[in-house]
Parts: C-alpha cells; sequence; structure tokens
C-alpha cells in the first residue's frame, strides 16, 4: 500500500461534494464529473507532490504500466534520463480518490500527470512533444534530476594499468 493510499485511507469516511460549476466553456464532461477537491484530499496530494523533484501520477506501476499512455510517459523518463533517486510514481488505479482528485488538483483531465519540482507539467501528449523538441531535456537539465553520467568518456578515461604518455 502507497504512502499516499495510506494518507487518504486514514481520512476515509467524509462526504463527497458535488457542485456544478458556471462557466459556459466548460465541456459537458467537466460538468458531470465537477467536484470540490477535499482539503485532506488537496493536502495529500500537495504532499505528494513534494516528495521528490520528478513525479508521475500514472496508471500501474514504472515497472508494470496500466495503460499505453503511462508506458509511453515512463519510456520518455528514461530516455530523458531522469535519475531513479530523484522520482516518484504513485499509482491512481490502487485509490480512485486519487485518480479523480488529481485531475481537479492539476485542472487536466487525463492521467498519467508530471510534475516537476512541484510544478504540473503535463499529460502524455505534452511530454510527448516537448521530448521530441527538446524543451524537456532542457527542463530535466535546469531542475538537476538527470543521473550522473560518467566524468569521462571512455576515450579520456585512463587505464591505471596502461602506463600514459608524460
Amino acid at each position: 500500500m502507497s504512502l499516499f493510499t495510506r494518507s487518504l485511507l486514514r481520512a476515509a469516511g467524509r462526504p463527497t461534494t458535488f457542485a456544478p460549476t458556471t462557466s459556459r466553456i466548460t465541456p459537458l464532461p467537466s460538468l458531470l464529473f465537477s467536484r470540490y477537491l477535499s482539503d485532506s484530499t488537496r493536502a495529500a496530494i500537495d504532499k505528494a507532490v513534494a516528495t521528490s523533484p520528478v513525479v508521475l501520477f500514472m496508471k500501474g506501476t514504472p515497472e508494470f504500466p496500466q495503460c499505453g499512455f503511462s508506458r509511453a510517459s515512463i519510456q520518455v523518463l528514461g530516455l530523458q534520463g531522469v535519475d531513479p533517486k530523484k522520482f516518484t510514481a504513485f499509482n491512481v488505479l490502487e485509490d480512485e480518490e486519487l485518480r479523480q482528485g488529481i485531475k481537479e488538483y492539476s485542472s487536466w483531465p487525463t492521467i498519467p500527470q508530471l510534475y516537476v519540482n512541484k510544478e504540473f507539467i503535463g499529460g502524455c501528449d505534452i511530454l510527448m512533444s516537448m521530448h521530441t523538441s527538446g524543451e524537456l531535456a532542457d527542463l530535466f537539465e535546469k531542475a538537476d534530476v538527470l543521473a550522473a553520467g560518467e566524468e569521462t568518456g571512455p576515450e579520456t578515461a585512463k587505464n591505471p594499468a596502461q602506463p600514459t604518455d608524460g
């Protein structure tokens, strides 16, 4: 059971409030599923987003994604070289309140959702676009979340067993 699920289970039993939205430009599905995010759920998501510099809310786990978009997002993070020590994933399939709450929290209707340094970046489509354009590499470099590479490449590495010129 995840840390997020345990926090939400402690706060279980509170009523869920549904409220219509007054915006005329909101799409119909948002009207049907709009609700106020409870303070305790918002606090749990705030805590989850702060657990690591890179946080992904996904369907399944990084080792066993449960949808193609989650799988693609994990693959992009791997291709970008995100340090596993600076990455946390939350499985929204473990907790329905998290699954619905994260959508309202970010005002983004789909999962997966990526956060970098507590800032919402986007879903799979945004990640793919940023990956293709190079923006994601820049973002991860500025956020200092990339795995440390070798200091020297193979052509400059010195083998202590071999003599050097000099």
